[in-house]
């Protein structure tokens, strides 16, 4: 296990004896606020909403209680404020998804809620001009309303009969993980079927992927809080099998009986064979690998998160400094200074043993969320995407030096 226990000033003079003074891949990354516009922001959700070839967002504003869309403005315009609209209310908003729920060719937006709401509210785009806010008309989906504190959900064909589902969950009492079966017509709101699969204390991650190469997708999720917390599969029995309303069997995969956080997916070692790794707090990333692709066996090890930063929240996968190996990126919360808010996991070797511990957003914010791994910039190396709920920096993300460091050697 590794393990970094290292003041904050004293976590500067590292870096700067081991990589020199000038090596700007060892400083803090630049911030860029996209929106700012409300209070609260948790969690970005990504599509392309007018079709340019370029992703959006849609974030819940948890304290301002709406949900928002901001569309990119295209690479030249992308470190200023992005464009955005209010696509509707939803009180204590927890998770917004960008999805054709009605398959009319216009986005919609599905916002889970908590606190007082606990509902999930769908905001049904027109087809109109997305940044006019008359373009959507928000409802409440009537058999969500006051079941538990909805936290999250996603889009799966459960079925398989061609009309899209929608998988959710929640936290607290009566929360469960289950899936919303979607009549021919979307919008009849009140024909929408609840099918419970799990019960659930609090719900963090949830991802839709094929866990056993079956050919059929199932549901990987981390539960915060309860008797069952962990990191978990629910495999999907079929749609022709009678168990596929109420009965998917469950798989433990780790951290079993800790707060986990959210995960994240991917192949570390270029082995062909991804990843989960995991933020668990208050102060470690857990990095659960399989014995083979099809495996159900797992092992763990832990990369420890140093008092320097925050408690732990989100971990993201990719080649952050185009090195040909994955990199961890983690983020915090109650990250007050002197303390960092998100770090990077970074192998100096192939040893899978020796990891170097950098920080991407230094001394700025408190609270980061979700974690995106994205080119914002079409420069060709990978960006970081987040949200800071404290100091409402709200929705932004830090620039990767990488490419300009390169081209400046």
């Amino acid at each position: 296990m590794v393990r970094w226990v290292i003041g904050f000033n004293l976590f500067q003079l590292f870096v700067v004896q081991v990589c020199g003074a000038d090596d700007s891949l060892n400083s803090p990354w630049t911030r860029h606020v996209i929106d700012s516009r409300s209070q609260g922001a948790d969690g970005t959700r990504l599509a392309d909403v007018n079709r340019d070839g370029l992703l959006d967002i849609v974030t819940g504003w948890e304290q301002g209680g709406i949900s928002r869309i901001c569309l990119h403005p295209g690479y030249q315009a992308v470190r200023k404020s992005w464009p955005g609209v209010t696509v509707g209310s939803a009180k204590d908003v927890e998770d917004a998804l960008l999805i054709d729920l009605d398959a009319d060719g216009a986005m919609d937006v599905v916002s889970c809620c908590e606190g007082g709401q606990q509902s999930i509210r769908v905001h049904w785009g027109d087809g109109g001009d997305v940044l006019r806010e008359e373009s959507w008309e928000t409802v409440d989906l009537p058999d969500s309303v006051g079941v538990c504190r909805w936290m999250y959900s996603t889009p799966l064909d459960v079925n398989q009969d061609g009309q899209i589902d929608l998988v959710a969950g929640g936290k607290g009492a009566g929360a469960m993980l289950g899936w919303w079966e979607l009549p021919s017509d979307p919008r009849d709101v009140a024909a929408w079927q609840w099918h419970p699969l799990r019960k659930m204390g609090w719900l963090m991650s949830l991802e839709v992927i094929d866990m056993n190469a079956d050919g059929k997708m199932d549901l990987l999720f981390s539960d915060r809080k309860g008797e069952r917390s962990g990191v978990f599969w629910l495999e999907n029995p079929g749609a022709d099998s009678l168990d596929l309303m109420s009965v998917w069997p469950e798989h433990e995969v780790g951290g079993l009986h800790q707060e986990v956080m959210f995960l994240s997916i991917g192949d570390l070692d270029s082995d062909s064979v991804q990843e989960i790794v995991v933020a668990i707090r208050p102060q470690k990333i857990l990095v659960i690998k399989r014995d083979g692709s099809q495996s159900n066996q797992w092992r763990s090890r832990e990369l420890a998160i140093p008092e320097t930063f925050g408690t732990a929240k989100a971990t993201a996968i990719a080649d952050f400094d185009l090195d040909g190996q994955a990199e961890i990126v983690f983020s915090t919360e109650n990250a007050k200074a002197p303390k960092m808010g998100i770090g990077m996991f970074d192998r100096s070797s192939s040893d899978d043993s020796s990891w170097e511990l950098k920080s991407i957003s230094g001394v700025d914010g408190v609270k980061h969320d979700l974690l995106v791994p994205i080119d914002l910039d079409g420069d060709g190396d990978v960006d970081v995407l987040t949200c800071e709920e404290v100091r409402n920096l709200g929705v932004i993300w830090y620039e990767n030096p990488i490419i300009r460091f390169v081209q400046s050697r």
